[in-house]
Formats: structure tokens, sequence, C-alpha cells
């Protein structure tokens, strides 16, 4: 871990904060850095009416986003920012980044999210336009750093991380017997899941719990009745769920190119127990059967659910030493963009000289 201090600068941080997702940890990240933090919120300069939204969404040109980067400007020209901070930027063109980049500010491009993949998701055509004149891009799979690397754009790789203020461990006085979630999944129907849950819960009859949105995608109305127990978590809420839950399942997005499992560092760093999809990354990532525990198959997924549903104690080293590597290893928002900001400082001094 860097021990320098990274300059402080006036960073424009640009992302939709009242959405229920992470950014806004990393704006706080950001403030604990000693960095001064300005915001623009993309959804505040858009058209809301349902229609337009989803025209938007497949088609993000034109009168649709020319307020949103026409907002953008003025907010750039008032506040003469040192950064601006894009975080998954779906409606700005090349020619807003352009004219912030002759402002003199540095453009970041950080982006969680796979615009390359199979998956399609449909919402990227502005994007793929823009994402060439990123200053410098945050890169978190493999798939894109070869990509990157291929393309000669400036990047840097990253893990996905947790956030300390959001993800922590329970109070001292928690007991497994207030965790009522016996095998537990908490997110979306990507890829096979719901065939993998179902398989869990039907032919391996172990008590699987879900909790996230649109599982009616994969699952019959009978099976959400009795298996899904509420839809989309966020913060404390999110966190408690977690909590509850003696084993915490997660997977790795396919379809996304993932290498890792977001939530893996989220459900270490609230010192609980993961079973994860074995990956490359995950083995790197955390200790197998000592920091946390990874399946290749369904049936093996069950084999190890079930023996640590039997035997607490070794289930609650298992997520101790889990919570440790996610601490001392730096999987928070504050060291990756700690490492963020170091970069900077670096291609600022060399466009100096």
């Amino acid at each position: 871990m860097d021990d320098h201090t990274p300059t402080r600068r006036k960073i424009l941080y640009v992302a939709n904060l009242e959405f229920a997702g992470t950014s806004v940890h990393r704006v706080e990240a950001m403030k604990r850095l000693g960095q001064e933090v300005v915001t623009f919120t993309p959804a505040a300069s858009l058209p809301q009416s349902r229609i337009l939204a989803k025209l938007r969404y497949y088609y993000p040109v034109g009168p649709l986003v020319s307020g949103v980067n026409r907002d953008l400007l003025k907010m750039v020209h008032r506040e003469r920012p040192d950064v601006v901070w894009f975080d998954k930027p779906l409606f700005f063109t090349p020619e807003t980044i352009q004219e912030i980049k002759s402002t003199g500010a540095t453009t970041v491009c950080y982006n969680q999210d796979n615009p390359f993949g199979p998956r399609n998701d449909g919402c990227w055509m502005q994007f793929l336009r823009a994402y060439r004149y990123f200053d410098l891009n945050c890169l978190f799979r493999k798939a894109d750093v070869i990509r990157y690397q291929g393309w000669n754009l400036p990047y840097i790789e990253l893990q996905f991380s947790h956030d300390p203020q959001q993800n922590f461990p329970p109070p001292a006085e928690w007991t497994d017997a207030q965790r009522h979630r016996e095998v537990s999944f908490t997110g979306s129907p990507f890829d096979d899941r719901a065939e993998f849950l179902m398989t869990l819960a039907e032919k391996h009859r172990l008590p699987v719990l879900i909790t996230g949105p649109r599982w009616e995608r994969g699952l019959n109305q009978q099976q959400i009745e009795k298996y899904v127990t509420g839809g989309l978590l966020t913060s404390d809420a999110y966190r408690e769920n977690i909590w509850r839950s003696k084993i915490n399942l997660a997977f790795v997005t396919h379809s996304n190119e993932d290498d890792v499992a977001h939530k893996a560092f989220e459900i270490t760093a609230c010192g609980s127990f993961l079973l994860a999809e074995r990956t490359a990354a995950h083995l790197a990532a955390f200790k197998e059967d000592e920091e946390a525990v990874f399946f290749s198959t369904v049936e093996e997924c069950a084999d190890k659910a079930r023996y640590y549903l039997d035997h607490a104690s070794e289930r609650a080293s298992i997520a101790s030493r889990g919570r440790e590597r996610a601490i001392t290893s730096g999987y928070d928002n504050d060291t990756q963009l700690k490492r963020v900001l170091l970069k900077l400082d670096g291609i600022e001094t060399r466009s100096a000289i």
C-alpha cells in the first residue's frame, strides 16, 4: 500500500448519486482522501418521462442528451475543477469531453460495468463514441485491460472494492442464532443463477433464500413466492441482509466478462461467510478454505453449504479471516481510489515537463 499522500484537487464528480448504487460511497471516499468534491447529477438535466427515458437508454443522442451535456459544461466553466470524474458516463459526447479537456481539467472514466462484453445491455451507444477521449480509464477486468492495451489508451487496473463506512461486521454481541437466512443470495438473475439456485433448493433440498430485483425473469411465480424475500437492497438493509445470512453466495457474471464477484469483497468486509464461485481472481484475493470457500459445480456448492451450515465455529473462523484479508489487502474504496489519485499525480507531472 502506497504511503504517499495524493495531491489535493478540486474534483467534479459526475454520477447519478440519487440512484441506489455505489457512486455516493466513492464521493465520500474522495473526501476522506482530502479532495475537494463537487457533484453533478445527470438525472437532474434529463427529461424524466418514461417514454423518453426508455428511448434515451438505447439512443442517447441529439435532443435526448443535449441538455445534460450543456449543463455539465456550464458547471465545468463555473467551478473550474482540476479533474472531471465520470462514473459510468452514458450520455456525454466526444465534443463535451474535448471541451472539458480544453479548460485544463483532467478527465477520468470510472466504469465498473462492461460496454464491450457479450451481455450487450444496449445503453452504450454514446459511451462507445466517447471512451477514447478520456485521460485515464479505470478498468476492472482482464478482458478490458487487454482491449485498452491494444488500443494504446491510458488506464489503471483496479480491484472491485467495498466501502468501509457501509460494509463492516455486526455488533460484538451478535450470535449465530440471529442469522435466520441459511443459504442466501442477494443480487440479480444474471447468467444461469436461477437454475443453479433452484437446483440447490429443489434437488439438494437446501434452505435457499434470494433477495434482489428481476427474479421474474428466471423463476416462476410459485418459486418467487417460496424463495424470494424482497427486491433491491441498499445501504443498511443490504449490509444487514448479509449479516443475517449464515452462508452468503457469490457468483461471477460471465456474460459481463467479470473475473470476480463485487459482492465477495462486501461480504467479507461485513465479517460474513463467503461461498463463491471458484475463479483465478477469487483464489488470488482469498485463501481457499481459510478466508473464503469456493465451488466449481452446483454439487460442490451444495456439499460445502451443507457442511458449513453444520459447522458454525469453522464458518465463523473463516468469516473472521476473510474480514481481516479484505481490510489488510486494501480491498476498500479509499485504497483503490487513492491509487487513481496517485496515478493522476504522475500523469500531470509528465504533462508539465
